[in-house]
């Protein structure tokens, strides 16, 4: 686990504190390359063609990150390797989450499946409402790997979480890949879902009025797919 500077009341950008985190969440290391990637996403000045390329980029390195698993050596070590063996289904949260898929595909080389669940947010209530979800038939049998970019408040996350447990998913069994989290949407996830795994790029500490991440990157999907662009 990844531990950052220490935050004072005045600094809201992204946190690594170990106080926040817990045994199952893990916060990419900070590292330089990495924050000049986020450092692309956030900034307003970027098109769509080159935000995409970066989403690429730094989904590469969170499915890298999903998929490490810890053995014992003979020597009674633990190394913290990988293993393509599990059938796994990722579960993209329409539509931003299908952003991440590309780099599933290139990074899991096991038996993989894809689903898909379309959840919309009321930008009034905030409430997230299911529309539509497709699975393999055998979900309840793989491990989920849920695809979202954001999670603001958690309240879609927790509710395409609940789809999937409905399946027979056990919470153990699944794990949300993320690429910008609020703190209060990550609180929201583990006191609902203690038993899931969280795998993040950075996590905000605010969230606006409206309930958008803060500082953030505005709109994912709009900035992704370019309706946002003149």
């Amino acid at each position: 686990m990844h531990n950052g500077r220490k935050k004072d009341s005045c600094d809201r950008s992204v946190t690594n504190n170990p106080a926040f985190e817990n045994e199952r969440m893990f916060v990419l290391p900070q590292g330089s390359h990495l924050l000049s990637l986020m450092t692309i996403l956030r900034d307003a000045n970027t098109n769509s063609t080159l935000f995409a390329e970066t989403t690429e980029r730094v989904g590469d390195q969170l499915i890298a990150a999903a998929e490490s698993t810890n053995v014992v050596s003979p020597t009674g070590t633990t190394y913290e390797g990988i293993r393509h063996m599990t059938p796994v289904c990722g579960v993209s949260i329409l539509r931003a989450g299908a952003s991440l898929e590309n780099a599933m595909r290139r990074g899991y080389t096991g038996p993989l499946s894809f689903g898909k669940i379309l959840i919309q947010r009321d930008e009034e209530t905030c409430l997230p409402t299911l529309f539509y979800s497709k699975f393999p038939p055998n979900i309840a049998s793989q491990k989920v790997i849920i695809l979202e970019p954001m999670v603001a408040t958690g309240g879609s996350a927790c509710a395409a979480i609940d789809v999937i447990t409905e399946k027979g998913v056990p919470e153990e069994n699944i794990m949300f890949v993320n690429i910008l989290a609020s703190r209060r949407g990550v609180k929201s996830l583990f006191n609902r879902f203690p038993g899931i795994r969280l795998v993040t790029a950075a996590v905000d500490e605010d969230l606006t009025s409206n309930n958008h991440i803060n500082p953030g990157l505005g709109d994912f999907g709009d900035r992704f797919y370019g309706t946002n662009d003149p």
